[in-house]
């Protein structure tokens, strides 16, 4: 089942190439807002998905391109990324050992929507494709065996980055959490649909050029592993994000204008755009053209406020 948001937050499942509005099968389930009823749906998703599933066969979907998909986690409580999580396609010598950090809940943007470049002197704004993990029920010290137990389903995450902001110190939270800077989407897809998620082709295209191709077999620490890191650190709750991680050497400069699209495989594509009012520019490389050029630092930034003099 492909679970969304759309127009004014109408709950939808995809059905061919359109959506079906199941928005009053679940509107008994108590919630204040689209937040909490998408939480609250994935907490008794049990007691619902037979429902839904009728709705849906007797339905008449709305084409996609006519409507305006939404984040279909629009405020997650908690969004923990794992990083340094790849070996690189094979490069890394050994594991990098467990690291990560939080986004904020509030960076949530959607399909088509914008992310906004900050008046930050950055060294350079970055976007990671990431598959993310959905969260499906209250997760504290989960073993790795029963990991997948606690996962509801998947989709598409961008991990936006600002790099290098001084001072030194409290580097992801300046990096990370910034508005815009978490998009994901368009749709969550049950884990039902998804045969092996350790075996899924990631792509990420920057005004339709491929820079980001990689599988997520190439995670150092496995998705089970990763559950059971973060849930002995704190609980996580229905509708929670984990972001696994992300191959960093297609990684690229987000400039103004661009127009980003990551696809993993069996989640469709997200689409989102990028607004910078100072127009600062970048060279269009990747992380892999700079290091095969002998350059150990990040593209440096050509033009605009912020550029080396």
């Amino acid at each position: 089942m492909r679970i969304c948001y759309f127009n004014d937050f109408k709950l939808g499942v995809v059905k061919g190439d359109g959506v079906v509005d199941v928005t009053d099968v679940v509107n008994d389930i108590p919630h204040t807002g689209p937040e909490n009823l998408i939480s609250g749906l994935i907490a008794h998703f049990d007691d619902y998905r037979g429902k839904i599933q009728s709705a849906v066969a007797a339905g008449n979907p709305v084409p996609l391109q006519d409507v305006r998909i939404r984040p279909p986690l629009p405020r997650p409580g908690t969004i923990s990324c794992m990083a340094v999580n790849y070996m690189e396609n094979g490069t890394l010598p050994q594991k990098p050992p467990r690291n990560g950090f939080h986004k904020a809940g509030t960076a949530v943007i959607g399909d088509g929507d914008k992310m906004v470049l900050p008046d930050e002197p950055a060294t350079i704004f970055e976007g990671e494709a990431e598959l993310a993990l959905v969260i499906s029920k209250p997760s504290r010290n989960v073993k790795a065996a029963d990991a997948f137990d606690h996962i509801f389903g998947y989709t598409n995450f961008i991990d936006g980055s600002a790099r290098g902001l001084p001072p030194a110190g409290n580097v992801f939270f300046q990096a990370k959490s910034r508005d815009t800077f978490a998009p994901i989407g368009p749709f969550i897809v049950t884990k039902d649909e998804i045969t092996d998620p350790q075996n899924l082709d990631v792509k990420l295209w920057t005004n339709g050029v491929l820079m980001q191709d990689f599988n997520t077999s190439d995670m150092a620490h496995k998705i089970p592993e990763v559950v059971e890191w973060i849930t002995s650190i704190h609980a996580l709750e229905p509708g929670d994000i984990i972001a696994t991680g992300t191959n960093h050497r297609g990684l690229n400069a987000f400039q103004d204008g661009d127009k980003v699209e990551i696809e993993i495989q069996g989640l469709s594509r997200l689409t989102i755009n990028v607004r910078d009012d100072l127009k600062r520019t970048w060279a269009r490389e990747t992380r892999l053209d700079r290091k095969n050029a002998g350059f150990d630092t990040p593209t440096p930034q050509l033009t605009g406020k912020y550029a080396p003099k």
